[in-house]
């Protein structure tokens, strides 16, 4: 029976991404963005694989982030996937074509890619010591993003969430919010924990009517200057203060 619930799982993930692929394709948006891409059409097969491999079955405890960033799940379809640790710890490679249209600043060379995403770096290497394997890690645990597209602006400059327009910001986030709620009904967490500010504010206001717990950690973004002062260290204390970790384990 556990078998077929977690087939059930991860095919219940396939299709919410799909669905969320479909409705954020058909979203007009507006300056500052000139161009968005969107690593659930051109890196779908590892993004997939990635469903396939750590979706099945329940999580206690749902990582949020916010949204790709160009050198982590742009490159790899993988939340905050950073290439090195997309192939070397969650053992993921795959097909990945470009986006429909380019910006010559920003390009997708997939898992050819040779420059390291520090964020991403941070956060599976934070799990991949406090866990023997990722198997290991993916049994309680799974790790999402609240948006999945990139937006850049016409130089070519990255742009968050936060940064869009009003008028964009309200048909992208509940697009978003809904997804995030479905990711929810499937994995049944007890904990939701948001990567940085936006994320975790996102998910106080989406789940705020539900029984999952809501917190939130430091992003491990170099441009921040206190994630620049052992943030592995930090958030594992964090982690474990909200009881969401034991002491000086993963579990």
């Amino acid at each position: 029976m556990k078998n077929t619930d977690s087939k059930s799982g991860i095919n219940d993930l396939i299709s919410a991404a799909v669905a969320l692929r479909k409705s954020i394709g058909e979203l007009t948006l507006h300056s500052p963005v000139s161009l968005t891409y969107n690593p659930l059409e051109y890196a779908w097969e590892p993004f997939k694989q990635y469903l396939e491999l750590y979706g099945g079955g329940s999580k206690r405890v749902l990582f949020f982030g916010m949204n790709p960033g160009p050198w982590g799940m742009g490159q790899t379809g993988i939340p905050f996937g950073e290439i090195t640790r997309v192939t070397r710890w969650l053992g993921i490679t795959g097909k990945v074509s470009e986006p429909r249209t380019i910006h010559p600043r920003r390009p997708i060379t997939g898992f050819h890619t040779t420059r390291s995403e520090v964020s991403g770096r941070r956060l599976w290497d934070l799990f991949s010591q406090r866990f023997a394997t990722a198997s290991r890690f993916f049994d309680h645990h799974f790790v999402a993003n609240y948006c999945p597209l990139m937006f850049f602006d016409k130089e070519g400059r990255n742009l968050t969430p936060d940064r869009l327009c009003v008028k964009d910001r309200k048909s992208l986030f509940p697009v978003c919010d809904a997804h995030m709620i479905r990711l929810v009904e499937i994995l049944k967490p007890q904990w939701v924990v948001g990567i940085g500010k936006f994320a975790t504010h996102r998910a106080e206001v989406t789940l705020k009517n539900t029984v999952v717990k809501v917190t939130g950690v430091l992003h491990p973004s170099p441009a921040s200057p206190a994630a620049n002062r052992d943030w592995q260290g930090q958030v594992s204390r964090s982690l474990e203060d909200k009881g969401i970790w034991s002491g000086g384990t993963g579990e």
